[in-house]
């Protein structure tokens, strides 16, 4: 089996078993394999001559496993640059967050790429390049997330998130269910929160929004519970393509 020498190695495998079964102390070794007696103590005292792992013991982190699915959901469902992200983060959820965390969190969870998460609403034409500026003031876009049970907890929440695709401005509840009743109280208090008018309300098709599903033609009835607390706004309502 192969193994991986680290590229700034002074040693190999090889001479670090010689150095280990050479008897030697570190200082006579250090002078032998011409090499520092630090690296000559180390290899002295290690039962093994590969290289380890770089990578610290304890990795510290200042979200915790439920701060970070918050965190994934406002990126997956708002399409927050970094920066901006961070921003809402620490307004928000934790205001000793870092960027480079964010950055590393993003990364490992393959969410670096704002193209690939960004949603499009049917019959909505979009490119690569388009932004939010490109919106009206008054486009919410609306997205319901889990939130990781902990422990202590003896449900899961789930986090309802809005943003205004023009101005990117915030609006979060968390709730212990996604039912009818919840989905119309997270849309009153977004309402009453909103310093925008809101006039159009994009969602996906989950039975939580919409009933196109349970439609013969597919088609929503316009009498789903979230479907007439828009109507009553009044706000355009707007779906996601459907998967």
């Amino acid at each position: 089996m192969s193994s991986r020498i680290h590229p700034q190695a002074r040693t190999t495998p090889k001479i670090r078993q010689e150095i280990k079964d050479s008897g030697l102390s570190s200082r006579e070794a250090a002078k032998v394999f011409n090499i520092t007696r630090a690296t000559a103590q180390k290899w002295l005292g290690r039962d093994d001559v590969q290289d380890r792992s770089h990578r610290a013991h304890t990795l510290h982190t200042t979200l915790s496993q439920a701060r970070e699915a918050m965190v994934l959901t406002l990126r997956q469902s708002l399409y927050l640059p970094l920066d901006d992200l961070l921003f809402i983060t620490k307004q928000y959820i934790n205001p000793a967050v870092s960027r480079a965390g964010i950055a590393r969190l993003l990364k490992r969870e393959g969410m670096s790429r704002l193209t690939d998460l960004i949603a499009t609403a049917e019959g909505e034409k979009i490119t690569p390049k388009k932004t939010f500026k490109d919106y009206e003031p008054g486009f919410i876009h609306i997205d319901i997330k889990y939130l990781p049970q902990m422990p202590d907890e003896t449900s899961r929440r789930y986090l309802f998130v809005a943003i205004d695709r023009a101005t990117r401005w915030v609006f979060m509840h968390i709730y212990g269910d996604t039912t009818e009743a919840s989905n119309v109280d997270f849309l009153r208090r977004l309402k009453l929160a909103s310093p925008i008018k809101i006039s159009k309300i994009l969602t996906d098709n989950g039975s939580q929004f919409i009933d196109r599903f349970a439609t013969k033609n597919k088609k929503p009835s316009g009498w789903h519970a979230f479907d007439v607390a828009c109507a009553a706004l009044p706000a355009e309502r707007c779906l996601a393509l459907p998967t």
